[in-house]
């Protein structure tokens, strides 16, 4: 495991088109159709990576919160050559008993990943109604092995000023975690 801490793409991006092995479902799903009238929550992540396993909770808070007023969408883009646990079956078994039910995406190819710019797992991206991205970074201030209870504060405020026309916070903090996987 390499710590790794997201590149942090540039505000006001439109959203980038995937489309992608939804790992529940084995079908794909294209960003085509997700609800344009809602915000967008795109999350890179995988089973195995130990920050990402701290945020299990609070993943879990967050569709339980969140998801009837915003799209959410996890993908994993790691090289399951080389970790075969983050495999599209395996992904379907860790959705399934962590009782989630949005969309958790196979990014086969790793090219969304790069159009993301996407470096570590977990990585959060919050684009508004309009498509643009208003949000990126991580979730906290919380690690594994850290004292910090997650919390989800930053994304989560994100999310509630978003919905609430309010501001976004100007001063927005990477990401950090494990390298996702590329293929060699």
């Amino acid at each position: 495991m390499a710590l790794t801490y997201s590149s942090m793409l540039e505000l006001q991006t439109d959203l980038i088109q995937f489309d992608l092995l939804n790992s529940l479902s084995n079908e794909q799903f294209s960003s085509d159709s997700i609800d344009r009238g809602n915000p967008s929550l795109i999350m890179f992540i995988c089973n195995h990576c130990p920050y990402v396993i701290h945020y299990h909770d609070e993943i879990i808070r967050l569709e339980r919160d969140y998801a009837e007023n915003i799209n959410m969408i996890a993908i994993s883009s790691n090289d399951i050559t080389s970790h075969p646990q983050d495999n599209p079956h395996k992904m379907k078994e860790m959705w399934n008993s962590l009782g989630l039910s949005f969309p958790y995406l196979f990014d086969e190819t790793q090219e969304v990943a790069r159009k993301y710019k996407a470096e570590c797992t977990p990585e959060f991206y919050l684009f508004d109604s309009n498509q643009k991205l208003v949000y990126r970074g991580r979730m906290d201030e919380s690690s594994p092995g850290s004292d910090q209870v997650p919390t989800g504060n930053d994304l989560r405020t994100a999310i509630d000023n978003l919905q609430n026309n309010k501001p976004l916070l100007e001063e927005q903090f990477p990401s950090m975690g494990c390298n996702i996987k590329w293929k060699t």
